[in-house]
């Protein structure tokens, strides 16, 4: 039986060279880099040596680089920072969207308990963001807007040089969750003109529990957590040296072939569009041009999400029904429903994420699958003979 990883939106395998040059580190730079002797200062050369490289990547000065644990914290520091700013100059509104990660979501839930107003703009059937409701949204008292660069479970970009442009002009500080899409798509942070920024290494195979924080010069920036002098005094801990040179390592390996890469797998992406189209009720989520090379979602009326991911689990593929940091909520996916959809039909979703590592072959053989699952659930479901006798309408 063929196996296929089809769940990168999730996770990442590492990259030979993340993993080599994450060994060489443990190895030869194994010192505090905030120690004075000679070992010390051995891993703090490296660690300036990681943080420049993933600023010039970024197009960002190695001063605005911070590390982090990952995405989760780097989204949490972003907003908090800027909600505190705001609240002392007396802004308290902050302009977001309805399918942000829950990283972001959590956080403005948070602040609204804590007397923050929160705007969550619509994104329409396609999930983007129309960069004229931000400027609509945007008011005297606004202390932030924050919105994702490309979206976890449907794979839609937004239109963010549009909307940076827009939140420059009106002297908001905007923030962009660039988790999905770092390593994926270019991302010049001074010429998108993007105030914070925040990644995630295992998302471009990279390794797990490390990501970056990018804060524009003249942002103020405040802790989350209290301690010593490390990152300038903004993140403090001692620095997880050999994960930052894996995640910098690669980065440098994704941008190096990112043109290539996302040919190859936007090609594979549309074999998979293509063929679960054909399937009779069967609904493509998020723009069909305008998403990440990797990404696919498909909903099937008349069906379970879960049983869809056990029985093609069953048949050798890995895959998921949106966000991983949600697989254990039985509610159907935020974002589905901001779509427009019903819960019946949001929870019989399925994400393929695919890298440039699938082959033609892999996307044929999961197409296959997918329609005789589907069509298996489909012939023991209550729901889809009430659909099938025209006793319910069907909504696909």
């Amino acid at each position: 039986m063929m196996y296929i990883y089809a769940d990168n939106a999730a996770t990442t395998k590492i990259s030979p060279a993340a993993r080599e040059a994450m060994t060489k580190c443990m190895e030869e730079a194994y010192g505090n880099p905030s120690s004075l002797h000679s070992v010390g200062q051995k891993a703090a050369e490296v660690l300036q040596k990681a943080r420049e490289d993933i600023a010039e990547i970024l197009g960002a000065d190695f001063r605005e680089i911070y590390f982090t644990s990952g995405g989760t914290e780097a989204d949490n520091q972003a907003i908090y920072s800027a909600a505190v700013f705001g609240a002392k100059k007396g802004r308290k509104h902050i302009i977001s969207s309805a399918i942000e990660h829950h990283a972001v979501l959590h956080m403005l839930n948070r602040l609204e308990k804590e007397g923050f107003e929160i705007t969550l703009l619509d994104v329409g059937e396609k999930g983007i963001v129309d960069p004229e409701d931000v400027r609509k949204a945007i008011r005297e008292d606004t202390a932030l807007v924050t919105i994702m660069y490309a979206n976890n479970e449907i794979g839609t970009l937004q239109p963010i040089r549009e909307i940076a442009e827009i939140c420059r002009e009106k002297k908001v500080i905007f923030h962009t969750d660039a988790v999905q899409a770092a390593g994926h798509v270019p991302i010049n942070v001074a010429e998108e003109k993007i105030d914070m920024l925040s990644l995630s290494a295992h998302k471009f195979h990279g390794p797990r529990g490390i990501g970056v924080l990018y804060v524009r010069k003249g942002v103020p920036l405040f802790n989350l957590i209290e301690g010593g002098a490390q990152e300038r005094g903004r993140r403090p801990g001692t620095e997880n040296l050999p994960a930052i040179v894996g995640m910098a390592a690669a980065l440098k390996e994704a941008v190096s072939d990112m043109e290539a890469a996302g040919e190859k797998t936007a090609a594979l992406r549309d074999i998979l569009i293509e063929g679960l189209s054909k399937i009779p009720h069967a609904r493509l989520n998020g723009d069909a041009r305008k998403r990440l090379p990797g990404n696919v979602n498909f909903c099937f009326e008349g069906i379970e999400g879960e049983s869809l991911l056990l029985l093609l689990d069953n048949k050798g593929i890995a895959a998921s029904s949106g966000s991983a940091c949600t697989s254990g909520s039985l509610d159907p996916s935020h974002v589905l429903l901001a779509l427009g959809l019903p819960h019946e039909v949001a929870h019989g979703s399925l994400r393929l994420s695919i890298s440039e590592e699938n082959t033609e072959e892999e996307m044929r053989y999961i197409v296959d699958a997918v329609r005789e699952v589907v069509e298996y659930l489909r012939d023991i479901s209550p729901v889809w003979e009430s659909l099938e006798k025209g006793e319910k309408e069907h909504v696909i």
